[in-house]
């Protein structure tokens, strides 16, 4: 059965759509006053970005998802190879080898991988069903642990932990979904302890001069520097907890309503830094106050909400896991972000989807959204 030309329309999953449409309007509206001159005009590129981005998630809606399901391993090996090549072609910025060069355009591999993470994993697990035992053991996991783990790696090593951060969990997530036996949570529940204890170790542990160190010996100089910052939010003010605390006067300032369109202090004279990108938010809290972020909040938690219940309508194993890759990915991303704007989490580096200033993540994005939509369509198509 095929969905007719009169039929696919009512199976649009518009929530998803017109959530979608409305964050992107908020963004660019937000994108234009963290942009505010002498500051480049980054909504102007945003907004191309924006039309560029819609093609691609229309392409990615239109086209049968099952379609996707042959060329899951393809994208895959072109997105590795893509990540491979950086090594060669990279063009270095913030001390990360994470971009490709092609004029004026920069193209972000590792972005593109997450959605190819997704699309294997999701093959992996429509192939590999079987009904009679559909619980994973730790070898069963060792194949989709091996997808997941080679890009993720090749991500650590650019160094973009961030990103690494975001595609590990992602596929974590993704696997804990395909049904896993008790002792695997029991190994993860006690790994989650062992890194607890060896955050406690290293940096709260005698006021951080603990005679042993298991992890902190081994980080470098910044990335040392976030944890201790995040777990000490006042120290080192001029230095490694900079960005955090300048976000934090930014987001407390904005107060119920915010300063108005244009009028935010810490954005406008430049305090706020990393504005257009890893702090968009702290712009919209303190310019547009609290009662605007909670309603991106909400309208984020509509999206999740919208992506998992086409996931649980889904007439197959593939789209099911296709949809819910695209929603932990989604959901970790604003996870990290927001928790690291406010000060909850380390500041690690991470845009806030279909907000922040970006043409790949922009793209990546509205391609996982457009597979969302793909599989909302077809769900009674069979």
């Amino acid at each position: 059965m095929r969905v007719g030309a009169s039929g696919w329309w009512n199976q649009v999953p518009w929530v998803v759509v017109l959530t979608t449409l409305g964050i992107c309007g908020l963004g660019i509206w937000n994108l234009a006053s963290a942009s505010r001159p002498p500051a480049h005009a980054f909504w102007i590129n945003q907004s191309v970005y924006l039309g560029v981005a819609l093609v691609a998630g229309i392409v990615a809606a239109a086209v049968d998802y099952r379609h996707l399901r042959q060329l899951a391993i393809p994208v895959y090996v072109l997105n590795i190879l893509a990540l491979l090549a950086l090594k060669k072609f990279g063009h270095t910025a913030k001390g990360a080898e994470s971009w490709i060069a092609l004029g004026p355009v920069r193209i972000q591999p590792a972005e593109f991988m997450k959605i190819g993470v997704i699309l294997m994993l999701a093959r992996f697990y429509d192939a590999d069903y079987r009904p009679e035992d559909d619980r994973y053991g730790f070898l069963r996991l060792l194949r989709p642990a091996l997808l997941a783990l080679v890009p993720a790696v090749l991500v650590l090593v650019q160094p973009d932990l961030g990103t690494f951060m975001m595609i590990s969990l992602s596929s974590l997530t993704v696997i804990l979904f395909g049904r896993v036996r008790w002792w695997v949570w029991a190994v993860g529940i006690a790994a989650v302890l062992l890194v607890s204890f060896v955050i406690w170790n290293d940096y709260v542990r005698d006021g951080g001069k603990a005679p042993t160190t298991y992890l902190r010996h081994h980080l470098k100089k910044h990335q040392d520097g976030r944890i201790s910052g995040w777990l000490d939010p006042d120290a080192d003010p001029r230095g490694t907890n900079y960005h955090a605390i300048q976000s934090r006067i930014a987001v407390g300032s904005g107060g119920l309503t915010g300063k108005g369109w244009r009028s935010g202090t810490q954005t406008g004279f430049s305090f706020l830094p990393e504005r257009h990108t890893d702090f968009i938010f702290s712009v919209l809290a303190e310019e547009e106050g609290f009662l605007v972020s909670l309603l991106l909040l909400v309208l984020y938690g509509v999206l999740l909400l919208s992506i998992l219940q086409v996931a649980y309508h889904s007439k197959d194993r593939f789209g099911a896991f296709v949809a819910v890759g695209v929603a932990a990915m989604l959901f970790w991303q604003i996870f990290e972000n927001i928790g690291m704007v406010v000060g909850l989490l380390p500041v690690t580096g991470i845009t806030l989807p279909l907000m922040s200033y970006g043409g790949s993540s922009l793209v990546s994005v509205m391609l996982g959204l457009g597979l969302v939509v793909n599989v909302g369509i077809r769900r009674h198509a069979f």
